[in-house]
């Protein structure tokens, strides 16, 4: 079997050369073969080495050189020089993502007969098909600045219901340091994120200045490689807690390689093999482990304790850690109601204007609901429950406003303003218990105002007042047929009677005297 001589031991046969060893006796000592020997003493006197001399590493290499020149080339078929010939067309085809597979097929459509694996050894030795990318280690920022995010999957447990699901894990990773926490979640979404961080904040006992996370769902809207879209909640978040959202670019793991391995390593070494209650007892765990196992391990590239040299090195250099918990707002994109009102988190609020049919903005937290539109603030509402209302009278128009808050103050000043008798009425109408049942009453009565004018509708109420009858039908009836004026009953007519068309004779239906019998005159 070919084995390859080493540099140093090259050297060796060269320093035993110079000490006027033998081959026989070089072969003794470095165990290489004496023809092997004898082809590196004959390439160093070839290229001029004295045996008084020094050896450099330049000689060694210049002799290496000269006994194993490269190979390139060699041992190829005809097939390779074939795919040489059609090198140009090979390259437009993977320049246009056109397959290895579909490439060998074309091939064979015109003839040209080659063995796919030498075609896949030829476009990778000759266009790096396949070949991983050159990369360089990218150098740690300063201590306490970076914090890389991910999110993995971690196992199933099974809950106290006898129903298993599935844990996931928020790990965050300390970029100097290498200190590791991981937060173990049921979801991805944008309250569980912000849960693992506020956590993360607490084991870390400070904020990072910098957070470079994958193209999370809940925190990336749009990922793009130079502006990316970020969601207004966590950037909202990030602003609060003074740290700067730098997302990765799509499947890109060089870019957070330090927390690339970190998801396997809390499955394997946190989660594997342990008993769980439920999704606390998880947490749990997890927040010892990365204490107290996964903090004072030795780590392979920094060679320290992450815990320790996060203590030592990161810890004094964060930003402080946050008092309050952060509140999650709400944002959404209503569009403004005929009631000049929107509907946020399952409440309706006021919108001020005449913005009927137009999508505003509104953002809801724990106690207030901001509403604005083109970056302007149009009202601000305090936090209504689920099915709550929050209407300021400012934002209706007075009519609407005393229909939607039942103002029956409202209706008497505006029937007052239009006639004395108009006002009675109206106020005849709304004296029972439940006045805002009668409210309907009153705006038809509004409505024949502005149909027919207030005079006729006064003079219709004073005749309907004059026979203490309040029934807007009647006054109806008095203004449509221009009865107001007229003496008489309420704008009735004197009845005409009208004989049914089959009706009989009342006699018909007299009682009759049977006439007297006459006596018989022939007895």
């Amino acid at each position: 079997m070919f084995r390859e001589v080493h540099m140093t031991e090259v050297k060796e046969i060269l320093r035993l050369w110079q000490m006027g060893q033998g081959i026989r006796r070089t072969r003794e000592l470095t165990g290489l073969d004496r023809k092997t020997i004898r082809r590196y003493l004959a390439a160093a006197v070839e290229l001029g080495l004295r045996k008084d001399g020094e050896i450099s590493d330049a000689d060694v290499g210049a002799i290496i050189a000269s006994v194993r020149p490269s190979r390139q080339g060699q041992g190829r078929g005809g097939e390779w020089d074939l795919l040489e010939g059609q090198r140009g067309q090979i390259q437009k085809w993977l320049e246009d993502e056109v397959t290895l597979t579909k490439i060998h097929s074309l091939f064979r459509r015109r003839g040209v007969d080659v063995n796919y694996r030498t075609l896949h050894r030829f476009c990778a030795a000759e266009f790096d098909l396949g070949r991983p990318r050159e990369t360089v280690p990218v150098a740690d920022g300063p201590p306490g600045h970076e914090l890389q995010a991910d999110f993995g999957r971690l196992g199933m447990i099974k809950m106290p219901s006898g129903k298993k699901r599935l844990v996931r894990g928020l790990a965050l990773v300390a970029v100097v340091s290498r200190h590791l926490f991981c937060w173990p979640t049921f979801g991805e979404t944008l309250k569980e994120v912000i849960e693992g961080f506020e956590a993360a904040w607490a084991y870390f006992d400070g904020v990072f200045r910098i957070v470079i996370v994958d193209n999370l769902s809940a925190v990336v809207t749009r990922a793009d490689p130079l502006h990316p879209l970020i969601n207004p909640v966590f950037l909202e978040y990030a602003q609060a807690r003074g740290f700067i959202v730098d997302p990765c670019e799509v499947r890109s793991p060089t870019q957070k390689a330090r927390i690339e391995r970190q998801i396997p390593y809390c499955r394997e070494s946190g989660f594997a093999g342990e008993n769980f209650v439920d999704l606390l007892d998880v947490r749990r765990h997890f927040h010892d482990w990365g204490l107290n196992e996964a903090g004072l391990r030795v780590h392979r590239s920094t060679r320290r304790r992450p815990l320790e040299h996060f203590r030592e090195a990161e810890q004094a250099h964060l930003l402080a850690r946050p008092e309050a918990p952060f509140d999650i707002p709400v944002y959404a994109k209503p569009k403004v109601a005929r009631d000049h009102h929107v509907a946020v988190c399952l409440a309706v609020y006021s919108v001020p204007g005449n913005r009927i049919g137009q999508v505003v903005d509104a953002r809801a937290d724990s106690k207030l609901v901001r509403i604005s539109q083109n970056g302007q603030l149009l009202r601000v509402h305090q936090r209504q429950p689920p099915g709550g209302r929050s209407t300021i009278r400012e934002d209706l128009p007075e009519a609407k406003w005393a229909y939607a808050m039942r103002d029956i103050n409202y209706l008497k000043r505006v029937a007052a303003g239009h006639g004395e008798q108009i006002g009675i009425y109206v106020n005849r109408l709304l004296e029972g218990p439940l006045p805002w049942s009668q409210m309907r009453q009153v705006y038809r009565l509004l409505g024949l105002v502005k149909r027919f004018g207030a005079e006729p509708v006064e003079a219709a109420c004073r005749r309907c007042l004059e026979h203490d009858v309040v029934d807007i039908t009647r006054v109806k009836r008095i203004v449509e047929r221009a009865l107001e004026h007229k003496p008489g009953g309420l704008g009735s007519e004197s009845p005409k009677i009208l004989r049914p068309r089959f009706a009989r004779n009342p006699n018909d239906f007299a009682p009759r005297r049977r006439p007297t019998e006459e006596p018989d005159t022939d007895a």
